[in-house]
């Protein structure tokens, strides 16, 4: 008799678009050839695992006399993020760019929870079992409650999960999983959405955390279909410039905690350190006054963190200059070259901007403006700002400087590293008595760079 074929449909590997027929362009996402065959066979319990579906409704009075106790990691960065560690029978995803440190931190903390005898399953689909147990002796020491596998095919892994019973689970990566009920490809969107699905059946059934690591495409998204961010039930980010040692951890989505955390880690030869005092780090190889350079009051997360912006004008020797921002976002740079040349009279027809934030970080919030024009003001006067100042503040269009979020943490914590002169938006401030440094409240652009540069 001739094998039963399952049902075909073709798949958009860039959104999951499920067609009945071949497509040349996704109706849903607009790319072009990207629908590719898929072959699904009817579902089976393959004894994997047989969970019991006949569960009853509980009233919430019940379940609040129970509460949940959270797994920490002991990376207090890492916890923090999570919003004080992680929940049993949860499934979280973390993503970022190769090379940026995803592997290292989930092993680092599979080997922190097997000091304190906390089962823990790592599951590698790319490194054999001795190359991960040669990654774990550069990173410290671990005990018998660790245990490695290299395997890749889903059913197995719950097999030997529903075996070993670990409190957790960690993936490497979700990308390289797959199962034989699919007949595509690992990495695959059917098998992506079918494996995680089957992860995340068994977290919530069994209350075994589980820690996933996504790949990042050249978009900067996550891999797979848009689905997995909205199955888990966290989502973290790794970001970081692989030049700089410096990484940064946030959370994009948290059923758990808040989103607005971040951890700040640095790649050192053990592995990846925490930075207890960020602003410190990021400021330490300033030395000296010179123009161009600005220290920002920025919030990573809930976090202050002093950065210093540095800006350079120069004669261009072509017809158009050139416009370039190296962790900042570029349209706010020719944003504010264009308040700068309107409120203030400079002209950069004819100069090429350059705009850098130290240290590899990537700063997204609106109070680096002021920061920003302050830098590229600087280095077209060639003035160097005063030692001691600190800036921010948000820029708008007819040149006015907006109030910000978080004004007194941002003042006092600069306070501690030294600073005495604080350019904020003119706003009310409730600082402590103890407070001895200058505040300068201003309104526009011309205020504050007259209070800057007298």
């Amino acid at each position: 008799m001739s094998k039963v074929k399952g049902k075909i449909s073709y798949v958009c590997q860039e959104c999951g678009y499920v067609a009945a027929t071949w497509m040349g362009k996704c109706p849903e996402c607009g790319a072009w050839n990207s629908l590719t065959e898929q072959v699904e066979a009817k579902a089976k319990e393959k004894g994997y695992l047989a969970f019991n579906e006949n569960v009853k409704p509980k009233t919430i009075g019940s379940l609040a006399t129970k509460p949940v106790r959270r797994l920490e990691t002991g990376i207090n960065e890492f916890d923090r993020v999570l919003g004080g560690g992680i929940v049993p029978g949860s499934l979280i995803l973390l993503s970022g760019d190769p090379g940026i440190g995803k592997s290292t931190i989930l092993l680092d903390v599979a080997m922190r929870f097997s000091q304190k005898q906390v089962k823990v399953l790592y599951v590698s689909g790319e490194e054999s079992e001795e190359q991960t147990a040669m990654r774990a002796g550069r990173l410290g020491k671990c005990t018998d409650a660790l245990l490695v596998m290299t395997a890749s095919e889903i059913n197995g892994i719950l097999l030997q999960a529903e075996s070993e019973k670990p409190q957790l689970l960690v993936i490497d990566s979700i990308q390289t999983m797959y199962t034989n009920d699919i007949e595509t490809a690992a990495g695959s969107v059917g098998q992506v959405r079918e494996c995680t699905a089957r992860l995340l059946k068994y977290a919530k059934m069994s209350g075994t955390a589980i820690l996933l690591i996504g790949h990042m495409t050249k978009d900067g998204n996550i891999a797979g279909p848009r689905l997995l961010e909205h199955m888990v039930d966290v989502v973290l980010q790794f970001e970081g410039d692989r030049s700089y040692s410096f990484r940064v951890l946030r959370a994009m989505k948290n059923r758990f905690g808040s989103t607005e955390e971040c951890g700040i880690f640095s790649m050192e030869q053990g592995g990846l350190a925490e930075v207890a005092n960020p602003s410190g780090a990021f400021l330490e190889i300033r030395e000296r006054e010179v123009a161009g350079s600005v220290i920002g009051g920025c919030m990573e997360g809930n976090r202050p963190v002093m950065v210093e912006f540095q800006a350079l004008t120069a004669r261009t020797p072509y017809g158009m200059p050139r416009r370039t921002a190296v962790g900042f976002d570029f349209n706010r740079v020719n944003m504010l070259i264009a308040v700068l040349e309107r409120k203030m009279g400079l002209d950069f027809g004819i100069y090429d901007a350059y705009v850098n934030v130290v240290g590899g970080l990537r700063i997204r919030e609106p109070a680096a403006d002021l920061p920003v024009l302050s830098a590229l003001y600087s280095s077209y006067r060639n003035s160097p700002v005063p030692a001691g100042v600190l800036i921010f503040g948000e820029i708008g269009l007819t040149g006015e400087v907006r109030r910000v979020s978080a004004m007194e943490r941002r003042i006092l914590d600069a306070e501690k590293l030294g600073f005495r002169r604080f350019i904020v938006p003119d706003a009310k401030l409730r600082l402590p008595e103890d407070f001895h440094g200058e505040i300068i409240r201003v309104k526009t652009v011309g205020e504050a760079m007259d209070a800057m540069f007298n």
